[in-house]
């Protein structure tokens, strides 16, 4: 979590915390109520005297212990165990591999989508016109969400000053503060990802506006550039996602309607103040997308390759009605096979998804470029920030919550004689500075971050990840989600507003 602000610096230096850091000993209750109970023979057995048997179960108690509470790449062994008895589970039982209706020549309906995976809980219904077009709504039926995707164009902030990204940075946390106090959307999805562009929407400008009367040389050395440049060229996509709870849109909805229309309206209300805020972080246009749009992000998040024919259809063969779409029944891909523990494979490509982890002292607007940094023509880069903003009375709980622990933990060590170590005394400023600034009127946002790299098949995947390892090196700790590689792959490459998970919850939130 870290604390969003409107006026000031771009980030409270020493305010982000982990999420769901254990009360006791840094230990959640589950975790300490084990450690409790794998440690009880051997006391009962010491209080008898039973000295062989205490010794005995004092070993057992140890390494039950190191499996509990060593994490090993972000997760204790036995939570390594679990996961990895679902993920063959899956795999024995034929769950995992999916192909698509048409792949297996079934016959449906083009509204109804076809997803695999967790994709499958959504729905996308079109809502009703807004500015002249009907806007996709994305229903999450699992976590009752209602959202609004929109296509983003924006000349990005590489070459912009240090001053102009805090800037930036400034008005994105007002941009977070003022949905917060509107209390109706409380999620922005914002994913960048690379598109390899092989120069097919530029051949089709240039075979509309070439000149007949142009010298033969010209010509030449236009097509010898083109050449070379199109393999190599690299173009940019940027989608931002907005959703918010059924509980949050039950009343507008119900003063607008009810059912769909009454949701939507309720969306619509917000999506103006949405895009004007990000208008403000440079953002030179903002297209809500339509249900063939959404298909279109969805479909070419699976399969990069399909941009080309996509670009292509809609440049040279409208549909009679004015308007070229994919119906979202073919958004998916068309085979997503066994899945592997370390990699996604979807289409003929490969992905590999990590969870970006920033450094505890923050970091600056902007900071997460090199992650886009394509090295090698053909592959594709993603990058999605997700961004929940927790209301006010629930913000006001996490860092009262917080404060205490903190507190609580550097008393009974100075109690009891142990020495306070930077890390507490820095947590315990941070979260008296984290009540103040909520306190004055600022926000709580939990957040994270997911990256994915995708080439070919055929090509070998981990040299690639390898390379996005290295770039992130120095910034930031790339978390390798293994045996979640296809949910892990949903949350960093494609825009429908998953990828937050639910908030921990120990003593205190």
């Amino acid at each position: 979590m870290t604390t969003s602000q409107s006026p000031g610096p771009r980030v409270y230096r020493g305010l982000n915390h982990t999420e769901g850091i254990g009360w006791i000993a840094g230990m959640t209750p589950v975790q300490a109520f084990l450690l409790i109970g794998v440690c009880a023979p051997a006391l009962i057995a010491m209080s008898r005297n039973q000295w062989s048997a205490a010794l005995s179960w004092a070993v057992f108690a140890a390494i039950v212990a190191v499996l509990i509470l060593v994490p090993i790449h972000g997760r204790p062994a036995f939570r390594w165990l679990a996961d990895l008895v679902m993920f063959q589970t899956g795999v024995l039982m034929r769950w995992s591999p999916w192909q698509s209706r048409a792949a297996a020549g079934l016959a449906g309906d083009a509204g109804e989508p076809d997803l695999p995976g967790v994709l499958a809980r959504l729905e996308f219904p079109d809502g009703p016109e807004f500015h002249g077009s009907r806007i996709c709504l994305i229903h999450d039926t699992t976590e009752g969400r209602w959202g609004a995707t929109a296509k983003l164009t924006h000349s990005g902030v590489g070459m912009l000053s240090d001053d102009e990204c805090e800037r930036l940075a400034t008005r994105l946390g007002s941009m977070l503060v003022g949905l917060g106090h509107r209390e109706v959307v409380d999620r922005v999805s914002l994913l960048v990802r690379t598109v390899p562009d092989d120069g097919t929407e530029y051949a089709v400008w240039r075979d509309r506006h070439q000149r007949p009367d142009a010298p033969a040389l010209a010509r030449q050395v236009t097509a010898e550039i083109d050449r070379d440049v199109a393999s190599v060229s690299v173009r940019t996509e940027l989608f931002v996602t907005v959703s918010g709870t059924e509980e949050a849109l039950r009343r507008p909805a119900k003063a607008a309607g009810g059912g769909i229309a009454g949701r939507a309206f309720a969306l619509y209300r917000l999506l103006e103040g949405v895009a004007d805020g990000l208008r403000g972080l440079g953002v030179q246009s903002v297209t809500w997308l339509s249900s063939t749009g959404v298909a279109e992000a969805v479909k070419t998040g699976f399969n990069p390759a399909a941009a080309a024919g996509l670009s292509f259809r809609h440049l040279t063969s409208p549909d009679p009605d004015g308007t070229v779409g994919l119906p979202i029944s073919q958004a998916g891909p068309a085979l997503a096979p066994t899945p592997a523990a370390r990699a996604y494979h979807h289409d003929g490509y490969s992905s590999v998804a990590y969870a970006v982890q920033p450094p505890e002292s923050g970091t600056i607007f902007g900071s997460l470029g090199p992650l886009l940094a394509v090295r090698t023509a053909g592959e594709r880069r993603t990058l999605q920030i997700h961004y929940e903003i927790l209301s006010a009375a629930a913000g006001a709980r996490v860092v009262k919550s917080d404060r205490f622990r903190n507190n609580v933990l550097v008393d009974a060590k100075a109690q009891r004689g142990f020495n306070t170590t930077a890390v507490d005394s820095r947590r315990q400023r941070g979260a008296r500075e984290q009540e103040a600034a909520v306190a004055a009127g600022h926000a709580v946002v939990r957040f994270t971050v997911a990256s994915a790299i995708t080439v070919p098949a055929d090509w070998n995947v981990e040299d690639h990840a390898a390379r996005l390892e290295n770039d992130a090196s120095g910034r930031f700790h790339l978390l390798r989600l293994e045996l979640a590689q296809d949910s892990a792959f949903v949350a960093a490459a494609l825009p429908v507003g998953i990828g937050l998970p639910r908030e921990k919850r120990a003593f205190d939130s």
